[in-house]
């Protein structure tokens, strides 16, 4: 597989969750309880929406 790099945005939320955002692709975010929880749940998202774009 292809290395790619995409900027990823993370914001807490007002419940202390934290979002992950890639805005170069359309939908495609995820949420976890710790900072370290959304990087590598944004990591699979990533994957799985690059795969299915193929």
């Amino acid at each position: 597989m292809k290395n790619y790099k995409f900027t990823v945005v993370f914001e807490k939320d007002e419940d202390g969750r934290f979002l992950a955002i890639c805005p170069s692709l359309q939908g495609c975010y995820t949420e976890g309880e710790t900072l370290e929880k959304a990087e590598n749940l944004i990591k699979d998202a990533l994957k799985l929406h690059i795969e299915d774009r193929k």
